[in-house]
Formats: C-alpha cells, sequence, structure tokens
C-alpha cells in the first residue's frame, strides 16, 4: 500500500494537555531535542527540506499576556477559557501533523513600556493617564481632552511637543479615514524583557519538537514596537505616514511573499478580533493585488483562534466590549474570497484543496 499523503502521528509521550492551561510551565530544550531526535527515528520522518509539498504554519502571537488569566490582556473569549484551549489544539495539531509541517513561524507582539495605544503615552486634562480599555478620537486631541505625556516628546522627537501633538491628531484622523479601527488604549503588555511577552509554554515545546525533529528554520518574527503606530497585523503598522508627509513606517513585504510562497499556509493564533484578523486582512490586500486565485491556498484554522472579550466585573455575563461579531463578518469575508475555513481536528487529508 502507498504511504498516506499526510501521515498522522500519535501524541509523543512527554504531551500533557493540562500544560495548556499552566503560566509556569516552559520546555526543557535539551530534553526535547533528545526526544525529538529518538521520534523522527522511531517514524521515519523526513527533513522539512525533502518536503513536496510545503505547507507553513503561522502562528499570530501566542505569548503568555494573551494565553492566560495571569496575563494582562488574556484572550478568554465568550466562555473564558479561549486562548488556553486553542494552544491544546494548536499544539496537538502541530505532533499530529509533523510529518506534514514544512515550516512554523511564530509572531510575537513586542511592545516598550510608552507607545501610544498605552494608557502611560497619555495624559488627560488633569494631567493623569486615562484608564485602559477606551477608544481616543481626533475630537479628544483637538479638544484637548487628552494629549501625549510631555515627558514622551524628549526621546521621541527632540523635545518637540508641537509635533507629537500633530503626529498622534493625524495618527487618529488615519484611522478614522481607514475605517478599521479607533484608536483603543490596552492594558501594558507583551513588553520585552517581561515574562508575559514570551511564547505559551506547551507552543514553545511544540515549535521546538517541531524544529528539532524536521531539522526546521522555525522563524521568529517580531512585530509592535514602533511607539507611534499599532502594530496589529504582522505585515504593516496602521498608519504608515508621518503629518509632515515623511514615513514613518512600512510594511513587511519580504514576510508577505514568503508566506505566500508555501503551497498551503495555515493560520491560527490571538486574537482572533485584532492581530490575526489584521494580518489576514493585510495578506488578503497582497494577495488581491499579485493574484486573487492564491487566497485558495490559505487555510484558517477557527478553532485555534478566540476574540477578545472583556468581562464585565459588575454584571456577570455582561462583557465591556465583546469583539466576537467582528470575527464572524471577518471569516465570511475570507471564505468568499476563497480562503479555507478549517478546524484542526480534521484530517489534512479532508481539507478542501490540500487532499489528493
Amino acid at each position: 500500500m502507498p504511504a498516506p499523503v499526510f501521515p498522522e502521528l500519535p501524541l509523543p509521550p512527554h504531551y500533557d494537555s493540562a500544560n495548556a492551561a499552566r503560566w509556569d510551565h516552559r520546555p526543557d530544550e535539551e530534553a526535547m531535542f533528545a526526544a525529538a531526535c529518538a521520534w523522527a527515528s522511531q517514524h521515519g520522518i523526513a527533513p522539512a527540506a525533502a518536503d513536496r509539498r510545503r505547507i507553513h504554519l503561522l502562528l499570530i502571537d501566542v505569548q503568555k499576556d494573551f494565553c492566560f488569566p495571569q496575563g494582562s490582556l488574556y484572550v478568554g473569549g465568550r466562555d473564558g477559557r479561549g486562548a488556553m484551549a486553542d494552544n491544546d489544539r494548536i499544539a496537538r495539531f502541530i505532533y499530529r501533523n509533523l510529518p506534514s509541517i514544512t515550516d512554523i513561524t511564530c509572531t510575537m507582539d513586542t511592545h516598550y513600556p510608552f507607545q501610544i495605544f498605552f494608557p502611560s503615552f497619555w495624559l488627560d486634562r488633569e494631567g493623569r493617564p486615562p484608564p485602559p480599555h477606551r477608544e481616543i478620537t481626533t475630537e479628544h486631541i483637538r479638544t484637548r481632552q487628552l494629549r501625549p505625556a510631555p515627558a514622551a516628546a524628549a526621546w521621541l522627537c527632540g523635545g518637540d511637543l508641537a509635533w507629537l501633538e500633530r503626529q498622534v491628531e493625524h495618527y487618529c484622523a488615519e484611522l478614522e479615514r481607514a475605517g478599521r479601527y479607533r484608536l483603543y488604549l490596552w492594558p501594558l503588555h507583551c513588553l520585552l524583557g517581561s515574562e508575559g511577552h514570551v511564547l505559551a509554554g506547551v507552543i514553545q515545546e511544540a515549535r521546538l519538537f517541531h524544529a528539532f525533529a524536521r531539522g526546521a528554520r522555525n522563524w521568529i518574527e517580531i512585530k509592535g514596537g514602533h511607539p507611534l503606530s499599532e502594530n496589529y497585523s504582522v505585515f504593516a503598522p496602521e498608519v504608515l505616514t508621518r503629518w509632515d508627509g515623511q514615513v514613518l513606517a512600512e510594511r513587511n513585504t519580504r514576510l508577505l511573499r514568503e508566506l505566500l510562497a508555501a503551497d498551503a499556509l495555515l493560520i491560527a493564533g490571538q486574537a482572533a478580533s485584532h492581530c490575526v484578523k489584521s494580518s489576514i486582512d493585510d495578506l488578503l490586500d497582497e494577495i488581491g493585488r499579485l493574484d486573487p486565485a492564491l487566497a485558495g491556498r490559505v487555510y484558517v484554522l477557527t478553532d485555534c483562534m478566540s476574540a477578545v472579550a472583556v468581562p464585565d466585573p459588575q454584571q456577570p455575563g455582561e462583557f465591556l466590549v465583546d469583539f466576537t461579531p467582528q470575527v464572524e463578518a471577518a471569516l465570511r469575508r475570507y471564505a468568499e474570497a476563497g480562503m479555507h475555513l478549517v478546524r484542526s481536528t480534521e484530517p489534512l487529508s479532508e481539507w478542501p484543496g490540500l487532499g489528493g
């Protein structure tokens, strides 16, 4: 009998699904290296470079601050287990399909203490930082309800506070003109050097195991460090221009072209309503410029991502904000464009356009 096109493996002995809910879980790198080499030998797993069909898994921002209730911006979805359950499914998917996944790229939201989407960047009329989970509009800035913290101007723009005030007004106006988001203040999260910045333990464990078993590069793509722009999408900041017409930031065309060169691009991660959605939106824009048929190479793992839904502590069962409807609308739009909506529990051989 010929070998199956997409052979599935059992879970390796080290994997414990309970670790998907553990903030303190971290893999033993040396143990993963030894176990992966033995696993590859036991199951006859070929190096990734030998793959005739290149399948690239893009995991967006599966970091501890997003993936656990102890994190500063936990993506719990409506049921409260959101990202923890997603990470268990992602890890199981990687292990089960280890011989078929060629590459894994993880993006990492990476921030510093003062950025335009943090309360620390702003002051209200009383000179106090505003609370998180609120929007800032051009009207707020023009009426001086909110202003950038003068101390930040010293290292952002040589102390030119007037320049900075014009830039933040321009930034909000550009966001409103684009119509995707308004400027939203998030709690401090994914600060470089913090424990919340690192990948969730079961994800780091699975990507290392895959890398060692298959001789794969398994890249990390850093995003989000520009102090004057949000970077929901891994492919581009939300605003690319300064108020004076100069370039503020640029698109990541290198990564776009690299991912679209794969025979199949699989996408999962956090949060479905923000960084995943924005990344797929930018990917779809690039596909439209290059060749709309490329959408058929993209597979969105709908059971491996959750929407931001912030519970209301005063009203159990209600939410301060809930972006689930935006995710549902986006998924319909992706399917209409030709992308495939799939579940991680389905065999690859049954995925449309991939099996056979």
